[in-house]
């Protein structure tokens, strides 16, 4: 089967390679699946430079997210053939190949209402919006949720969701043409960091106040204008940092304006209360069903142009979801 594997660490256009190689097979408790799409996110760069938190083996095959058809089961399966099912492959064997291998019991069902691209887009950026949204900063109707990079993969996630959950959402993006996007994802209101006063805007749209809850994927300057307008006893949601520059918090400022810095690794919820994951997998799908969240694809590649696909997903150059379709 066609694979794309890394060899060694760097930039992904120049150390993703696609290989013919031997196709996997499941063990106990494992399921084959064909992919039809592989959704790409953030940390498929990071892994290719070797600056994730998780460092297969080398040579690996990246790809984290996926959508496919159950060809076979390992034992103790009871796999259903055929059946379509979203995911994260098992690494050293990642989604971008014509085959991958999943966890029967972290496998769930894909929504009806999504195509093979956009449910393959549903189970990361979805969940880590659900728990940080909601398990973390505990949002509520009526609150003020500023999305930083809203227009992207992950904040396009937590715009429909804030949306969802009946707050109103300000998001900031860079520049106009990922502002048009920000506005038709449903943003009330839409920054750009390029040319606006973050800092004075959500101040004057919110009377003063500030936002409730910030959901924070970039860090850097973003995290150190969010402080300067959040709101008394607001919570800033920490998912990562795509600007590359990781913030030192003041916790002084954090004591004297009285709020909260919470940290959010979606990947422990699967380690210590995969029951929380799957009960929010139903939410997420019935929320699917309801039309009140869809993942926003914006590119649809084959697999042999999933290398370069992943440098601008890295580079930030993108918007919504680039999925790899095979």
């Amino acid at each position: 089967m066609k694979a794309w594997r890394v060899h060694n660490n760097g930039e992904p256009r120049d150390v993703m390679r696609l290989e013919d190689v031997p196709e996997p097979e499941p063990g106990p408790g494992e399921l084959l699946v064909r992919v039809r799409a592989a959704n790409i996110n953030f940390p498929d760069a990071l892994l290719c430079r070797g600056e994730y938190q998780v460092r297969p083996p080398l040579p690996f095959t990246p790809g984290v997210e996926l959508c496919g058809e159950v060809l076979a089961g390992g034992e103790g399966t009871g796999a259903e053939e055929g059946a379509r099912v979203i995911g994260q492959p098992l690494l050293p064997g990642g989604a971008f190949a014509e085959r991958a291998v999943v966890s029967a019991e972290a496998a769930r069902p894909a929504p009806e209402e999504l195509d093979d691209a956009e449910a393959a887009a549903l189970h990361i950026g979805y969940q880590t919006g659900w728990f940080g949204l909601h398990r973390r900063a505990r949002l509520q109707p009526g609150e003020t949720l500023l999305v930083h990079a809203a227009a992207g993969g992950v904040g396009s996630a937590a715009v429909q969701l804030g949306k969802a959950a009946g707050a109103r959402v300000i998001g900031v993006v860079g520049g106009e043409a990922k502002a048009a996007i920000a506005r038709e994802l449903g943003c009330d209101v839409v920054v750009d960091r390029r040319t606006d006063d973050l800092v004075a805007t959500v101040k004057e749209e919110t009377g003063g106040r500030g936002a409730d809850v910030v959901y924070d994927p970039v860090g850097g300057d973003a995290y150190a204008k969010s402080v300067k307008c959040i709101a008394f006893e607001g919570r800033i949601v920490v998912v990562g940092f795509a600007s590359g520059a990781v913030p030192t918090p003041g916790l002084n400022h954090a004591l004297i304006k009285n709020y909260s810095i919470l940290g959010l690794h979606w990947g422990l919820y699967n380690q210590r209360d995969p029951e929380a994951v799957a009960a929010c997998h139903e939410e997420l799908t019935k929320l699917a069903g309801q039309g009140a969240i869809k993942p926003l694809v914006s590119e649809r590649v084959p697999l042999d142009a999933a290398g370069e696909a992943v440098q601008r997903v890295f580079d930030g150059v993108t918007t919504g979801r680039v999925v790899v379709e095979l």
